[in-house]
């Protein structure tokens, strides 16, 4: 007898990804969008050691609406239109030029840095500045690569792998909602631009700010072509060809997204950005790859966002926050990262696990 397929490897049901949120109930449309709300700042600034235990709380406070405003805005507009991971990666990408070019402005401010613990950190990096448009390269990796796969794509994987197959890929949010969520970003990111810890009385030059904005627009026109829209389709197989077409085990898709922070500490200046970007690359072909075979599921999407807040946990104990504190106070908030990122990861693993055998969708769209 042939064994019993994997519930989430089993086809998604026609149409069930683009459902209308009309159909949830209050409470399940409003559970994962306060999750996600507060989750995206604690991941964001939170999660790597940037804050003291006791800074935990205002940082949710005071940056949830911004960045858990626009991981909500994201996700919901690829849901939205039906689209998969590619789309929330490019919006993700928007987001981050968007959040340090325009709003706190960090990534044009070289002296951004100088009243925090990484001002050395933020020096090495000004050999890496690119001519003309007054910005770090190294910074730009940082920077805009922590929003997308920390800020966004990491909390929007652990809170829909939260979720059952039915309701992982349909939106959560009517349009009154959606208009609240961005009412509340507005407002979180003028707060930023406004606050003298924010924008800290920077401002960008006007060929700075309109190269900004043009990545910014360029970036989520890509988002929203068609054609992520309309994904392929995994090929359906059986026997000796399906077990040499599949994806791989989850855990090879985990330590090949655990390689990339490692680029930029591999090596310095401008050989640090090109080994960044080239792993980046490299990695997202190969994911690209492997959501394309036979057999990816949810499984594997939480693999990838599991080993993001898995690193950025572990690189916790090797960095200082931002302001200077007790050795005690540090260690404490680095304890605290570890407790809260391994049950939240644990949860998601058990909660994949135990969804029910019936309604499996498939994890999200081919590319």
């Amino acid at each position: 007898m042939p064994p019993e397929p994997d519930p989430a490897d089993r086809p998604a049901a026609p149409h069930a990804a683009s459902g209308p949120a009309d159909r949830l109930s209050l409470r399940h449309r409003l559970v994962p969008v306060m999750a996600l709300l507060l989750l995206a700042p604690w991941v964001a600034e939170c999660s790597w050691g940037g804050f003291a235990i006791d800074d935990f709380l205002p940082v949710l406070v005071f940056l949830g609406p911004m960045y858990g405003g626009a991981a909500i805005l994201i996700r919901e507009t690829a849901r939205r239109l039906g689209a998969g991971w590619p789309t929330i990666v490019l919006l993700a990408a928007a987001y981050g030029v968007l959040q340090a070019c325009l709003v706190d402005q960090s990534l044009f401010n070289l002296d951004h840095l100088d009243d925090t613990q990484y001002a050395d950190a933020a020096a090495a990096d000004e050999a890496t500045v690119v001519p003309g448009l007054g910005f770090s390269a190294g910074q730009a990796i940082d920077f805009v690569g922590n929003h997308v796969v920390l800020t966004i794509c990491a909390p929007i994987v652990l809170v829909e792998s939260f979720l059952g197959a039915d309701r992982r890929l349909r939106p959560w949010l009517r349009r009154p909602g959606l208009v609240v969520v961005g009412v509340l970003y507005l407002l979180g990111s003028l707060l930023i631009f406004s606050d003298s810890s924010g924008r800290k009385d920077f401002l960008a030059s006007p060929l700075q700010l309109a190269v900004a904005a043009a990545m910014v627009l360029a970036l989520a026109t890509a988002a929203l072509l068609p054609r992520w829209r309309h994904p392929r389709p995994r090929p359906s197989l059986t026997g000796a060809e399906r077990r040499g077409s599949r994806a791989p085990h989850p855990l090879w898709v985990g330590l090949a997204v655990a390689v990339v922070p490692l680029g930029r500490e591999l090596a310095s200046g401008w050989a640090g950005v090109a080994l960044a970007v080239t792993l980046a690359a490299g990695l997202g072909s190969l994911v690209a790859y492997w959501a394309s075979r036979a057999g990816w599921t949810q499984r594997h999407v939480l693999a990838a966002g599991s080993a993001s807040l898995v690193m950025a946990a572990a690189f916790a104990y090797l960095v200082p926050p931002y302001s200077p504190g007790s050795p005690a106070a540090a260690l404490a908030g680095d304890i605290a990262v570890t407790v809260i990122t391994a049950s939240l990861v644990v949860c998601a693993w058990w909660r994949l696990r135990a969804a029910p055998a019936g309604g499996g969708l498939r994890a999200d769209h081919t590319p």
